[in-house]
Order: structure tokens, then C-alpha cells, then sequence
């Protein structure tokens, strides 16, 4: 066996985080990194509930400029996880990155309740979330050894804690920020973020070793990359790329999809007495993966058994074609109704369940590949990569929300539908071609 290879077997331990036993099913570090990425979560979508709408009543932005800026930042905060990862890989480790994101985010939070401040906090946030998000996604898989069928159904629960506190926030930061002030609701994304903190530095010792730790162990931090591991690094990398249009149309749903909430429907859910603010919209997708995720679980589980999973990749073409079925009913509304008129809640909500769908058949088995294609060593970095996918799409979807307003609605929710379903296509045109140059990541 080489020193590679050793290291691979050294990378996660047999029976993950052993010492500390499992809890229903799964290793207790699970646990601590769901509440903590809950809590997480939390803070950055409370933040991005009310922030469209901050920026377009109280900041005065015309909508292009809001969707520019909008797009700028959830397009970053996708950029720096690159470069948290290279810090996590090569200097500090997972835990003492993830515990310095976690400082900055809650800084830049406070900052965003003092209006001068505005951009400075931004670029808090964007650091913050580079250093964290990568680096807390990757703990996941190291609980798990290589061939362990437990991974994606696990990635699926730490995405639910993920989804717990993007259920949260809106309802929370966005009810503070848009009936009392939109400072509240920044100032309780702060809070959130804390907490999360308080819950990571608590749980360490269910964690598995950092990546870091392991290599420098085995000596094999700086060990070249085998023929094998660079063909699944092109995998990736491929994966990657292709996933960019998936993400612009999905990040409408804070942009774009948001003004609709506000502007297009109507939100006046118990008679005319009480209007639902527009920012709870976007706790309906979160809802739905209540439901969803131990459903597609217990789906995904059944099907193990009978050997009929469909493997990783082909559950990233169904997120991609569920995604692009959610924009159709929305472009049907559009066409039929006459301008300046509200449409039932009802459209919009259905539209989220596709939405959720697309999400839970792509998001969550993304990070999972990521664990299975990288080499341990590199894993915070490459967890980065995929990320970068997201700031290419976050960027993009930033742009393209700039054509809200120069085109027909319902052309412009076409045009979304038409990206999802080519990037279902372009990820089915390469799965064989994957396959057959790594074999199944999932055996």
C-alpha cells in the first residue's frame, strides 16, 4: 500500500467518530454540526430576507441597483469559500477556520443595524461565511468512512438543520425588520450566529480530526495526486461547472422571486384586515423540506434495498429538471394575468415545492460527491470549489435579475425554466462519460 493510499484509509476512521458512539443512526458529531449550521443559517438568511428589501425602501435603490448589489454579494459569499478552504487544508485546520468565519459573520451582522456601515458589513459577511461554510460542510463527510451508504442520507439531515434556520429567519429577522425596523432584524441575524458558535465550541470533542491533523500525522500533506485522484478532480471539476446555471435560476428566490411576493401576489391570507409580509415567502421553501427530506430519505433508503438508488449524479439531473418545472406554473400566471393585478399565494407556493424538490435532488448530494471525489487532503478546497459554482451562479442570477423589468414576466420566468432544464441535460450528457473514467462514487 502506498503512502497515499494509507493516508486514505488513515482520512476517516473505520467507524467514524467512534469514541463518542452513535445517535439514531449516526455519529454524534452530526448533531453538533446541525444545530451549529442551523444557527448559521439562520444569521445569513435573516440577513438576506429582509435585504432586498432594505436596500429598495430604506436605502432607496432603484430595483436594478438592489439586484447588482444583491447579486455581488450572494455571489461572494460562494467566492471566498475557495480560499477558506486553502486555509483550513494548509494552515489552520477545519475547526479553528470555521470558529474564525464564525466571529466575522456575527460582526458583520451587528455592523449591518448601523446604516453607515452598510458595505463594511457586507464584507465582513462575505469573509466570514468563506472561512465557515466550507469547512463545516466537510466535518460531515469525515464522519463517515469511504464506502459508507450512510453519507448522502446524512448530508440530507445536516441540510435539514440548514433549512430549520432558513425557516426561522424570515419569519423572525424579517418580521423584526420590516414591522419594527430593519436593524432589528439585522441585529437578531447576530444573535443567531452566537449561538451557533456557543453550540460548535461545545460539541468539539464528537468531532472527527481535522484533515489537517490527519495528513500532518501521516506525513502526507504534501503528497502528489495518483492518476486516480486527478481523474476524479476533472469529475468534479466538470460537475462543478455545469451546476452554475442550476444555481442562477435558484437564486431568484431572494431576488427576483422575492418582488413577486411583494409585488404580484396577493398577501392578504385572513381577509383584508392583515397583510402577511412579503419576507415569510421565504420560509416557505425551508417549510417544505420538513416534510420532504425524511421522506426522500426513507425513499432513498427503501431504494438502496432493492438496489434501485439512482446514483449520485442522476439525482443532481432530477434537482435540475424539478428546479425547471418550478418556473412554468409561474410563467402560465404571469401570461394570464393582467398587469398590475395579484395573484393567489397559491402559485407562488407551489412553485417553492418544485423549487425544494430541485434543491434537495441537487444541493445535498453535491456536497456529498464533493467528499467522495476529493482527496482528504485537498477536501476543504474542493468544498470550495463547489462553492465557486455558486458564486459564478449568484453573480449571474444578479444580472439576470436585472431584466425584471425590461421583460414580460412570464418570458423572464421561461427563460429561468429553459437554464434549469439545460443544466439537467448537460449533467445527463457527462454521467456515463464520468462513470466510466472514475467508476461509481457511490459503491
Amino acid at each position: 500500500m502506498t503512502v497515499v493510499e494509507q493516508a486514505a484509509v488513515v482520512s476517516v476512521p473505520e467507524t467514524g467518530v467512534g469514541a463518542t458512539g452513535d445517535l439514531w443512526g449516526h455519529p454524534k458529531g452530526l448533531y453538533v454540526l446541525f444545530f451549529t449550521e442551523l444557527w448559521e443559517r439562520f444569521s445569513f438568511y435573516g440577513m438576506q430576507a429582509i435585504l432586498v428589501y432594505y436596500m429598495v425602501k430604506h436605502l432607496m435603490f432603484t430595483q436594478e441597483k438592489a439586484s447588482w448589489v444583491w447579486g455581488w454579494y450572494s455571489g461572494s459569499v460562494y467566492l471566498t469559500p475557495f480560499f477558506g478552504g486553502l486555509l483550513a487544508d494548509k494552515y489552520l485546520g477545519q475547526r479553528k477556520t470555521v470558529i474564525i468565519g464564525g466571529v466575522l459573520m456575527a460582526i458583520g451582522h451587528f455592523m449591518m443595524a448601523v446604516e453607515s456601515l452598510f458595505y463594511p458589513a457586507m464584507i465582513f459577511l462575505i469573509f466570514g461565511c468563506g472561512a465557515l461554510k466550507p469547512n463545516i460542510s466537510t466535518q460531515v463527510g469525515s464522519l463517515y468512512h469511504e464506502h459508507d451508504h450512510r453519507r448522502d442520507r446524512a448530508f440530507n439531515i445536516f441540510y435539514l438543520g440548514i433549512n430549520i434556520g432558513a425557516f426561522l429567519s424570515p419569519l423572525i429577522c424579517g418580521t423584526l425588520g420590516e414591522k419594527l425596523g430593519w436593524h432589528y432584524g439585522f441585529a437578531m441575524a447576530g444573535v443567531g450566529m452566537i449561538i451557533g458558535l456557543i453550540v460548535y465550541i461545545w460539541g468539539q470533542k464528537h468531532l472527527a480530526p481535522d484533515e489537517l491533523m490527519k495528513a500532518r500525522a501521516a506525513h502526507t500533506e504534501h503528497a502528489p495526486l495518483t492518476a486516480e485522484e486527478k481523474k476524479r478532480l476533472w469529475a468534479l471539476f466538470t460537475l462543478c461547472a455545469l451546476n452554475i446555471l442550476f444555481w442562477v435560476a435558484y437564486e431568484q428566490q431572494g431576488n427576483t422571486m422575492a418582488l413577486w411576493a411583494d409585488q404580484n401576489t396577493n398577501r392578504h391570507i385572513l381577509g383584508r384586515s392583515w397583510e402577511m409580509p412579503a419576507s415569510w415567502f421565504q420560509a416557505v421553501n425551508p417549510a417544505f423540506m420538513f416534510v420532504m427530506t425524511p421522506l426522500l430519505c426513507w425513499l432513498w433508503a427503501w431504494q438502496a434495498k432493492r438496489k434501485t438508488e439512482p446514483s449520485s449524479i442522476s439525482k443532481m439531473v432530477i434537482g435540475c429538471v424539478a428546479l425547471g418545472a418550478a418556473f412554468l406554473p409561474m410563467a402560465f400566471i404571469a401570461r394570464c394575468t393582467p398587469t398590475g393585478s395579484l395573484v393567489s399565494s397559491g402559485w407562488l407556493v407551489g412553485s417553492l415545492f418544485f423549487v425544494t424538490i430541485g434543491e434537495l435532488y441537487l444541493s445535498p448530494i453535491g456536497l456529498s460527491v464533493v467528499t467522495k471525489l476529493s482527496p482528504p487532503r485537498l477536501v476543504s478546497r474542493m468544498m470550495g470549489l463547489w462553492f465557486l459554482s455558486w458564486f459564478a451562479g449568484g453573480y449571474l442570477a444578479g444580472y439576470v435579475g436585472t431584466f425584471w423589468e425590461k421583460m414580460s414576466k412570464d418570458h423572464f420566468f421561461m427563460m429561468l425554466a429553459g437554464m434549469s432544464f439545460v443544466a439537467g441535460l448537460s449533467i445527463f450528457l457527462v454521467a456515463k462519460p464520468i462513470h466510466r473514467a472514475i467508476g461509481n462514487i457511490d459503491e
